[in-house]
């Protein structure tokens, strides 16, 4: 359990000071738990995405891309249950009226046992029964101040067009998967696909959550990589057991791909009474974070439940059809879903080493947001930094590369080290006589020279390590 040995101000601090992830709106004050990613929280967010789609996508031909809407017709959120059912307990405390989660101040396993219970008493037990369990409100710490649980709904409301009222109200997603569901039938029509096959989904998504938090691990936008992965209707449990466990293997497979250690990941079977409305079961890939084990990645099978759901509601036919037998059913579903945000914060919670001498981010090479870095020896030499320039334009055709020629050269390796570039060239006197650079390995801080007619071959060898 390394990570809780971690400092996340640390990681927090090294962010922002280094460009990777800012506060959102910082010169007004900010906005509570919103962030931009800087030049190079972009490229790692970036280079997430495209190797996720390459792996996931790309290099299968079972499974096929979707750009879908941010805002669908108000009606796909009814379907899905999310108007009626996506909510959380919220409690307030009538002294400071800060608002919370009361299943995350008493822990999920307390909650479901007492909601049951709570829900059938008097308004006025409902409070008494509340204050039993959290006797001080968290911020303000007052006695007895916090009210009846109230259901509060996470979807992000916005209207179309210039009159705001009940007809013109409609929805921010707060997931990326029913655009897939909505456009199962499209797919169907235009890819020639056939069952089983998967749709997958970048995108952004928007909850309205009662308490954001830990950084960017919880927060009201972000971005997620999804796929439903249709299968005929099982006949047994091994029918959908195989392809689910097919799934967690290849969720294993990129948790490894990431760097991230097994030792810091526990895999959750959510109980039954805290699985989703859709879910038959689920399971919850947690890492050990700085703050402790939370969600990672998710897992579902959700039976047939949204394409069902979807035809009952728009009364079109959203069955398969085999065009070989002519069997027409609504496939089940497969659900492994990724973010993109918590991704990044296990990257870099994983990446962080610090010892007496240095901060290093040990990304893996593909993650790195700068791939190799050009260090003239000196700035005042003309000769030095013409070469540095030339390899540097030479370079940057093939690689992510940054030019840096500001201070001594053990600063820009230190500089370098906390932003996780894999190698450092560095152009000296001998580069001048023919005796090619020095390359300098991130992570073992070991040098070797190389020939300039060589380097970019060595580069490409050893970046694909």
């Amino acid at each position: 359990m390394e990570n809780l040995n971690k400092s996340m101000d640390k990681i927090v601090s090294l962010c922002k000071r280094r460009g990777f992830i800012f506060p959102s709106s910082e010169i007004y004050g900010g906005l509570a738990n919103a962030w931009d990613f800087g030049p190079l929280g972009v490229e790692m967010n970036n280079n997430i995405k495209a190797e996720w789609w390459r792996m996931f996508v790309r290099n299968r031909s079972d499974i096929v891309g979707i750009d879908s809407s941010i805002i669908m017709n108000p009606k796909v959120w009814d379907a899905s249950g999310h108007i009626s059912g996506f909510s959380d307990p919220l409690v307030e405390c009538g002294e400071c009226h800060r608002r919370f989660r009361i299943d995350h101040l008493v822990g999920d396993e307390v909650w479901n046992k007492e909601k049951i219970e709570i829900e059938k008493l008097s308004e006025e037990k409902k409070v008494e029964r509340v204050q039993e369990l959290i006797q001080k409100c968290p911020d303000c710490k007052k006695e007895k101040t916090l009210s009846a649980p109230r259901n509060f709904n996470l979807m992000l409301k916005t209207f179309l067009g210039p009159v705001e009222n009940s007809t013109t109200c409609a929805y921010l997603r707060p997931e990326t998967a029913q655009g897939m569901f909505v456009d199962f039938k499209n797919i169907c029509n235009s890819s020639r696909q056939t069952v089983p096959f998967g749709i997958a989904q970048i995108g952004k998504a928007f909850r309205n959550e009662i308490t954001p938090g830990n950084y960017i691990f919880r927060t009201r936008e972000f971005e997620m990589m999804e796929i439903e992965y249709f299968i005929k209707p099982p006949k047994n449990e091994e029918d959908w057991n195989k392809p689910f466990d097919e799934w967690m293997n290849l969720m294993r497979g990129w948790i490894t791909h990431l760097g991230l250690n097994h030792n810091n990941i526990n895999e959750l079977d959510v109980p039954i009474e805290e699985l989703a409305h859709y879910s038959k079961k689920t399971i919850d890939f947690e890492y050990n974070f700085p703050f402790g084990m939370k969600e990672l990645y998710g897992l579902a099978y959700r039976t047939d439940f949204d394409l069902r759901n979807h035809e009952e509601h728009s009364k079109n036919n959203m069955k398969y059809r085999d065009n070989v037998t002519g069997e027409e059913y609504w496939p089940h579903v497969i659900e492994p879903t990724f973010g993109i945000g918590r991704t990044l914060l296990a990257v870099l919670s994983e990446a962080y080493h610090e010892d007496e001498t240095r901060i290093v981010m040990k990304f893996p090479f593909w993650l790195s947001p700068v791939k190799v870095s050009i260090l003239p020896l000196v700035k005042n030499n003309e000769e030095i930094v013409s070469k540095a320039c030339e390899l540097y334009e030479r370079l940057k055709e093939t690689f992510i590369c940054e030019y840096d020629e500001s201070g001594t050269i053990g600063k820009r390796y230190r500089r370098h080290d906390e932003i996780g570039t894999p190698f450092a060239i560095t152009i000296d006197f001998d580069t001048l006589d023919g005796q090619g650079v020095t390359v300098r390995n991130r992570d073992t801080m070991a040098q070797e020279r190389v020939s300039l007619d060589n380097i970019k071959e060595y580069l490409y060898k050893k970046l694909a390590e």
